[in-house]
């Protein structure tokens, strides 16, 4: 489940993280009365599960209430990427001297917690990792050993923190660390961490993604759950147990053939990339199934399967007789990639 940034932030401050003054506003009127709580000068922000707000107009800074007036009325009903706005996070605005990049999620082929730290926040970590890898220290954490504040010093120190943020960050992220782990997240991220002219470290964004597998252990999600309209996709999928994470792109991926209903509803899906590796679950029971759904289902858009693991040639078998235009098998995942972007109009 993804948070809001301002749930994100709720949540953080439960484990001790600074943030940011503010809160919640659905309305023009909240708003102002949020801005007044939290001093101006304000921030008036989109609360939206997208990125590219300010881009968007969705993130505004305001000096006084006529400007957050003119801000909040422009930004609630926008739509951002096809996401209406219909929650603000109003917070008082932070002086920046220093912007710093903050994570854990976990590196499943190393079985530990990866933490990545970077001197150079404020932009998505996927640039800094392609213009400058060196600047994003990582640091794997041992489930059983958890992160002292000695390794976290130590960690702060590697990632060249500049030197008046830095004992303040090594206990930031022990405590962001207790929030993903404690708190039950599969990511917990703060892009920025920022050090203010006067030498405090805190969060000014927050990114979060819980582990829906740990829900029985928080009965207070409902609250986060109830507080968005999920895309109806996704509610459908549910509905099947099945996981769906609409996204945009007119090439729709799925990994089992339960799931053929609800991506074909997709307007934008013009090719569906069915990707199978068989590890427990036998290829040629996929097989099966693709054949089953495509029986219950009139597809609307050509198929491309690339199916490799357990009785992968049984289940290869099973579809030859079946293949068509419209459902194509590929040996490899990269070829079964070109041929489905091929497929929805795109340049293979």
């Amino acid at each position: 489940m993804d948070l809001f940034e301002y749930q994100g932030k709720q949540y953080f401050a439960r484990f001790g993280i600074p943030i940011s003054k503010g809160g919640v506003a659905d309305t023009v009127e909240e708003a102002v009365a949020q801005a007044e709580a939290s001093g101006y000068p304000v921030v008036v922000k989109a609360q939206v599960k997208v990125g590219g707000r300010g881009k968007a107009g969705g993130v505004k800074l305001a000096a006084d209430v006529d400007e957050v007036r003119t801000h909040a009325g422009n930004i609630l009903g926008l739509d951002i990427k096809g996401h209406v706005v219909k929650r603000l996070w109003v917070e008082h605005a932070s002086d920046i001297d220093k912007e710093y990049y903050a994570s854990f999620t976990l590196d499943r082929s190393a079985k530990k917690h990866l933490g990545m730290l970077s001197a150079e926040g404020g932009v998505e970590i996927e640039e800094v990792a392609v213009t400058n890898p060196d600047a994003i220290a990582l640091l794997h954490v041992d489930p059983v050993d958890g992160l002292s504040l000695e390794a976290a010093r130590e960690w702060v120190d590697r990632a060249n923190l500049d030197e008046p943020a830095r004992a303040q960050a090594a206990e930031l992220l022990v405590k962001l660390y207790t929030c993903y782990t404690e708190g039950d997240c599969d990511l917990a991220e703060i892009n920025p961490l920022i050090l203010t002219p006067e030498g405090k470290v805190h969060a000014l964004d927050a990114k979060v993604t819980l582990d829906d597998n740990a829900a029985y252990r928080h009965p207070e999600w409902d609250d986060f759950a109830g507080s968005d309209v999920e895309d109806e996709r996704e509610t459908r999928a549910k509905e099947r147990g099945l996981n769906y994470i609409g996204l945009e792109g007119s090439v729709g991926i799925i990994a089992n053939g339960a799931a053929l209903e609800v991506i074909n509803s997709d307007p934008a899906v013009r090719s569906i990339f069915v990707n199978i590796f068989g590890g427990i679950t036998r290829v040629d029971e996929v097989a099966k199934g693709v054949l089953e759904a495509l029986d219950r289902v009139e597809i609307s858009s050509p198929i491309v399967l690339r199916l490799d693991g357990t009785n992968a040639v049984a289940g290869r078998e099973i579809l030859a007789d079946h293949l068509s235009d419209r459902l194509v098998a590929e040996p490899t995942m990269l070829d079964a990639a070109r041929r489905a972007v091929a497929l929805a109009g795109g340049k293979s």
